[in-house]
């Protein structure tokens, strides 16, 4: 797997340091192409559901039906999620305590403990 590289921030203020950044962390993966499509895919999956939701509401569709295609959706993010983080777990992490860096294992966890609020 492709090592981590600290490189600019990903924000639309480059200048803004990756330190102050509340979007990102300033870390940067590259993904095989495996991965980078099957995430890629899954967001696409989700975007059109959401714009189908848009649309539901904008045609005065019954909550219920909205109800459920939202609850759909956010199955559609958890299992995103369960696939981002077994990717992470497998090349990250794994490549970090290989290397000795145990800072990988507290900053997963801290990612956790944000996923489970």
């Amino acid at each position: 797997m492709s090592e981590n590289q600290n490189i600019d921030c990903c924000c639309e203020e480059k200048a803004e340091a990756a330190d102050s950044c509340p979007y990102c962390s300033g870390k940067h993966k590259e993904r095989d192409e495996a991965e980078f499509k099957n995430l890629m895919n899954r967001l696409k999956r989700i975007e059109g559901q959401v714009r189908g939701v848009e649309g539901m509401l904008e045609n005065n569709a019954y909550c219920t039906d909205i109800l459920m295609q939202v609850s759909a959706i956010t199955c559609a993010l958890n299992s995103f999620n369960k696939a981002l983080l077994a990717n992470h777990m497998k090349s990250c992490v794994a490549e970090g305590i290989r290397k000795g860096d145990d800072s990988v294992i507290d900053e997963f966890v801290l990612t956790l403990q944000k996923l489970m609020k």
